[in-house]
């Protein structure tokens, strides 16, 4: 397949591309590049899909806030694409069936101009399945009213969609190339960000409900209407936990500051400069080596699993699972359904959800736990060593980076397999460690409830892609003020 790929890369070359600058960019033109991107991309999560009925059906929902996309807007499909295609890749490039070396330069733009390629693909194959399946429905009345088809619709939807998912791929590059950061990780950041302070202050009462969507809205509303003593019982507790947000509350701030902690703890080789005596540094490798991209790619592979399964279950297929609304309630596929919250593992709290979620047994739903906190823990293993081995972070790309840039480990002869022999004592072990760590975290945020509903795995991406700005910013800033830094760094004067 590899040759294929090589043989088809002049034609992945013309798909238009961002242009990488040719020079240093300033820190002031690379923050308002960030800034008009993340201003530009809140505008068109605003942008409504024209033609889209309003008795559509959103199988992403629950991922909204992972997938940086927003429901009923012409960014509904997000990221997902730019994941699903990374996914993919990377286990065909992890179990060798495409073989292609990323430390090889020719390889690596064969790799990056073949990702680009299948992302636009995978644009199409994750809007038209929604179209074609009935979910996604084109608004009959505006059929009627224009005079049209509803296929005609159906077609303005799907062009509209792929437009969003390309307006996405182009956005994430200006940034990458242009601005700070990664384009993808700003989106998960606005995203996530915004439901969290939407789960805070948001007073709207929704359907079928008496209390206020936002915390702080239902402590007042609580407090309105529930006398203390009814509050201090046993079950009053448990409602102010619940359903006060309590528990949510305390869950987002442990797991923030659980992830600050982690992101901090790493290991730190020291480096010299072979030519320029007293400039020193120190090479860190984090505990959580491999971020916890990881689990994107994770949760991404069970979204579009469920969501493949909803499809089938809209027409008429059963035999993996039956679903209420976009939720499964038996099969396989209940199994494979991710943990969000209490109601999930709890019997007591699963059965109140409804008829079809009373019948679920008990053994069921503990074993849901059990193959969620499998798939958490082993997935992110396994996707933290893939990223690892795919992204040039792996000892030997690393340690040849360093070489390049003529820093040496003191004590050591200046020797990138040296160094290489010296990394791997630390890389492989760190990203094994890393990738568990994540998954525990991960589940734990899951069974407990965050903010905004915004997800264990939402929650741990914002606060270590907030903490990977912080650094980026402080690197620009240091770089900018030092140019020597920058060039011993790599990076273009």
């Amino acid at each position: 397949m590899d040759s294929v790929i090589r043989a088809l890369q002049p034609y992945f070359e013309r798909i238009p591309s961002v242009e990488r600058p040719k020079g240093h960019v300033h820190f002031k033109e690379k923050f308002a590049w960030t800034a008009a991107i993340l201003l530009l991309y809140f505008i068109l999560t605003n942008v409504p899909v024209f033609g889209l009925s309003p008795q559509s059906i959103d199988i992403f929902a629950a991922y909204r806030a992972l997938f940086a996309g927003k429901t009923g807007s012409i960014l509904a499909l997000g990221i997902g694409p730019i994941v699903t295609a990374s996914i993919i890749l990377q286990l065909l490039v992890g179990a060798g069936i495409v073989k292609l070396d990323l430390t090889d330069p020719d390889d690596q733009a064969a790799y990056q101009d073949f990702q680009r390629f299948l992302v636009f693909v995978m644009i199409a194959v994750e809007a038209l399945p929604q179209i074609a399946g009935g979910l996604l429905k084109p608004d009959l009345n505006l059929a009627a009213q224009l005079g049209v088809s509803p296929s005609v619709i159906a077609f303005l939807i799907f062009v509209q969609l792929f437009i969003g998912g390309v307006l996405i791929v182009y956005m994430d590059e200006v940034v990458s190339k242009w601005g700070i950061g990664s384009g993808v990780s700003l989106f998960i950041l606005a995203g996530i960000s915004q439901s969290i302070i939407i789960g805070l202050f948001n007073w709207v009462t929704p359907p079928n409900s008496k209390l206020p969507a936002g915390i702080i809205p239902r402590w007042i509303w609580i407090a309105q209407n529930y006398p203390v003593n009814s509050l201090l019982t046993g079950s009053g507790i448990m409602f102010f936990l619940l359903e006060g947000g309590i528990l949510a509350l305390i869950t987002t701030a442990a797991i923030i500051l659980l992830v600050v902690f982690f992101e901090g703890t790493r290991v730190e080789i020291p480096l010299a400069h072979a030519a320029a005596r007293g400039a020193r540094g120190r090479f860190p490798i984090k505990l959580i080596y491999a971020s916890v991209l990881p689990m994107i790619f994770v949760r991404a592979l069970q979204a579009n699993i469920v969501a493949f399964g909803r499809i089938l279950y809209s027409k008429g297929v059963t035999v993996f699972g039956e679903y209420v609304q976009n939720t499964p309630v038996s099969g396989v596929l209940y199994f494979l359904s991710p943990i969000r919250s209490p109601y999930d593992w709890v019997p007591a709290l699963v059965k109140t959800k409804g008829a079809a979620f009373a019948a679920i047994p008990d053994w069921m739903i503990f074993a849901h736990l059990l193959v969620d906190a499998t798939i958490l823990i082993v997935g992110g293993i396994v996707f933290a060593w893939f990223w690892v081995e795919t992204s040039g972070m792996d000892a030997k790309t690393v340690a040849s980076q360093i070489a390049k840039s003529g820093m040496q480990i003191p004590g050591f002869r200046k020797s990138p397999q040296i160094l290489e022999k010296v990394l791997a004592r630390y890389i492989p072990k760190v990203t094994i460690l890393g990738g568990a760590i994540i998954g525990i975290l991960t589940l734990i945020a899951n069974m407990l409830g965050t903010i905004g509903h915004v997800s264990g795995t939402g929650l741990l991406l914002a606060v270590s892609i907030a903490y990977k700005f912080y650094e980026d910013l402080a690197k620009e800033q240091l770089t900018e003020m030092h140019p020597l830094i920058r060039k011993m760094l790599g990076e273009e004067t």
